[in-house]
């Protein structure tokens, strides 16, 4: 259950660095104010698995931002590969035979399945251009029924969904948000964003934050202002 999430895991901070050393010094910097860290394509790619692992350790929790998709006996060797280095959150894309297959996959281990209904860099005009009839909004619902009916622990959406995700699906499964922007930040490639007390508000569990923290001057004190934003929202 959401309430059950402690306030200062609900920040996910996005390692999006090029390599292992970047990586490690970016955790060194934020010390105790980040519990949960994610390990996307770019890190994961650069030698960067072996973080999961070693985060695990330390007791932090690890966001495997993957996105698998694939043949389902090969999503789920995947599946496990990821469960074993000892990641908390797994991301796979939201077609039903991948997450029947990984959810299959992840049994008696301690991962969650997470479903990436649209990502947030998308809307209407991009979906149609991708050969996609329906609006994001209603690709989004849509891919969450058939998340919620396979068994999928929680679904990645945009901070704009989150409100009518969460009615409809309850709180049986988590609802993790990127596209989070501070007050001030810049969107970049980002097209659908919230701020952090905004997505909480409206029914996020964890909020994925990048450039605005490694990016920021004072990374630490980046991390520590959206996490006071979360528990001021929270209150």
């Amino acid at each position: 259950m959401p309430s059950e999430i402690a306030a200062r895991d609900r920040l996910i901070v996005a390692l999006d660095l090029p390599g292992v050393g970047p990586a490690e010094a970016m955790i060194t910097r934020l010390g105790d104010s980040v519990t949960f860290y994610k390990i996307g394509y770019q890190l994961a790619f650069a030698g960067g698995l072996p973080l999961v692992r070693q985060l695990a350790a330390a007791g932090k929790k690890v966001f495997a931002d993957l996105k698998l998709h694939d043949i389902g006996n090969t999503v789920a060797r995947g599946v496990e590969s990821v469960a074993a280095l000892g990641a908390t959150f797994l991301t796979v894309h939201a077609y039903p035979q991948t997450m029947k297959a990984a959810v299959e996959a992840r049994a008696g281990s301690g991962l969650k399945i997470l479903a990436v209904t649209v990502l947030t860099s998308y809307d209407d005009d991009d979906l149609q251009a991708a050969g996609y009839r329906l609006a994001a909004s209603d690709l989004v619902e849509a891919r969450a029924r058939q998340a919620q009916a396979q068994g999928v622990d929680g679904l990645v959406c945009s901070p704009e969904e989150a409100a009518g995700l969460r009615k409809m699906i309850g709180h049986q499964m988590d609802l993790v948000t990127p596209g989070i922007r501070p007050v001030g930040s810049a969107a970049g490639d980002q097209k659908r964003i919230m701020t952090p007390a905004r997505a909480i508000s409206a029914g996020a569990d964890y909020l994925v934050v990048g450039r605005p923290v490694i990016d920021a001057a004072d990374p630490r004190a980046a991390a520590d202002a959206i996490q006071a934003e979360i528990l001021q929202a929270l209150a």
